[in-house]
């Protein structure tokens, strides 16, 4: 219809709006197009929607024989025939990449640009849009081009992050457009009627193993947005969840082995908490080997504080679906145990004692004597904290029973510790504590405690000769030296 009618009206000269030679325009350009009203409505709608704001027009990508739609044209100004169209190039608009370490540069671009997502996500928000396939690989591209970047280089070292919290978050300047294409992203997987098997095609292993290396952005709202946007993704894409496991796992052993160094390992395993939570009875081996190779090894960084509440989360689903994997977890812990850093003791303690909870008797005695052996040395620790920490595993009735039913092997090992705490710890309330703990034993079976009593003064008996003898005979050594003649040496 629309050829049929231009083709009625006069061609222009090739001097647009130029007057003739007598000084008057054309008459064939002044023909009344009155009677043309009827006929042209939609040519007259069109006319006022495609506004001519710019010079580059985005055609529908992927579309054969689609219209070119000018991309600066609101939703609510052009027709519905029109809006997907309109969508997929308003999409292809925002595919520009800004510089935003200078704020004065391109602004108005910028603010076009912005303008563009707000509109993008308010089309899909009302639920208006339609994921076509060339709307979903112009969406896909779209987030690639925007999201998928290089971040600026590292100024301040990773290895202090986690253990305290004195550092402040370093913001991405580019965030007011991050934030509007995560939004997108988020509201285009979660697409009630998204058609997965075509949006697999686009959001694949590829796409997936890019967004997990952005959980490196030191811009904690990114994180954020991407553990949200990474979990609809586990649940909607099944067949992507093997990838991602597979892929973190390698993040979590650069991580652990080779680096030391990522922002987000927190954020993952916030995701896999949730992941692992819907895990059959009985779990896989490889869901078994997640848990052995990665989230054991975990325990190793300095950074560990970062990320412990998380780990533990994670350890713990383990565990309360087959509770014989926690003297598997507890031997990991005592592996990794920390030597220097009260910090983490305290952490570990604290991970052990929800450990215990869910042990069962069996698995108990098959770790009882190096867990105590280590225990103890926390009794003695000259930091009051960890200290205190491991006597209050005494307060706890479950690991209280576990310990009181294995007394004749456990007394033996932390007696010792116990004994020592009351001659010389500088810590009144450890103190306190260990006399506690010295009662209830012998409330209990007080024969036990006297032999070890004994058995500890018969000891430490023996251990004062050695030391006797090991001096005398150094003595001796140091007189034998001191009668022997000084060689000289002379030089040639």
């Amino acid at each position: 219809m629309l050829k049929q009618i231009l083709g009625k009206l006069p061609k222009k000269s090739s001097k647009s709006d130029a007057p003739d030679s007598d000084g008057s325009n054309s008459g064939n350009n002044s023909i009344h197009l009155g009677t043309f009203t009827n006929s042209c409505n939609v040519v007259s709608t069109r006319l006022n929607v495609v506004k001519r704001m710019s010079s580059v027009i985005f055609p529908s990508n992927n579309t054969a024989g689609a219209e070119m739609v000018e991309p600066h044209v609101s939703f609510n100004d052009a027709p519905n025939t029109e809006k997907q169209n309109l969508f997929v190039s308003k999409l292809n608009l925002c595919c520009t990449v800004h510089d935003f370490s200078n704020f004065d540069k391109n602004c108005a671009e910028k603010d076009l640009k912005r303008q563009a997502l707000v509109e993008l996500v308010d089309f899909v928000s009302s639920g208006s849009a339609k994921f076509t396939e060339p709307a979903i690989a112009s969406t896909c591209k779209m987030c690639a081009t925007n999201l998928f970047r290089d971040f600026p280089s590292k100024c301040r070292s990773y290895s202090s992050r986690g253990e305290t919290e004195d550092d402040e978050p370093m913001f991405d300047p580019a965030w007011s457009h991050l934030q509007l294409v995560y939004d997108l992203l988020f509201r285009f997987i979660s697409y009630s009627s998204l058609d997965v098997k075509v949006a697999k095609r686009y959001l694949d292993d590829a796409f997936i193993l890019k967004l997990l290396n952005l959980f490196d952005s030191e811009d904690p709202r990114e994180r954020d947005c991407l553990k949200t946007i990474l979990h609809r993704v586990y649940g909607k894409f099944m067949v992507h969840r093997p990838f991602i496991r597979k892929a973190v796992s390698n993040i979590i052993y650069c991580f652990v082995f080779e680096t030391e160094r990522h922002n987000g390992i927190a954020e993952l395993l916030e995701i896999f908490g949730s992941v692992i939570t819907g895990f059959a009875v009985p779990l896989k081996e490889e869901h078994k080997m997640f848990l052995w190779r990665a989230l054991i090894p975990l325990h190793k960084p300095k950074s560990v504080g970062a990320y412990h509440q998380q780990l533990t989360y994670c350890v713990m689903q383990f565990v309360d679906k087959e509770p014989r994997l926690a003297s598997t977890v507890v031997n990991g812990l005592l592996k990794y145990w920390p030597v220097t850093s009260s910090q983490k003791e305290l952490m570990f303690l604290s991970e052990l004692e929800e450990l215990l909870e869910k042990i069962n008797m069996a698995e108990f005695e098959k770790i009882m004597v190096p867990l105590f052996r280590r225990v103890a040395c926390c009794l003695n620790s000259f930091h009051f904290q960890v200290a205190e920490r491991a006597h209050f595993l005494w307060n706890n009735d479950e690991i209280l029973n576990f310990i009181m039913h294995n007394r004749q092997v456990i007394l033996p090992l932390v007696f010792p510790a116990l004994h020592r705490n009351t001659q010389n710890h500088w810590n009144q309330a450890v103190l306190n504590l260990t006399q506690n703990v010295r009662k209830m034993f012998c409330e209990i079976d007080e024969e036990l405690v006297l032999a070890c009593q004994s058995k500890f003064e018969e000891e430490n008996s023996k251990s004062i000769v050695v030391a006797e003898r090991r001096q005398l005979t150094w003595e001796r050594l140091e007189t034998a030296a001191a009668f022997q003649p000084v060689a000289c040496v002379v030089a040639c």
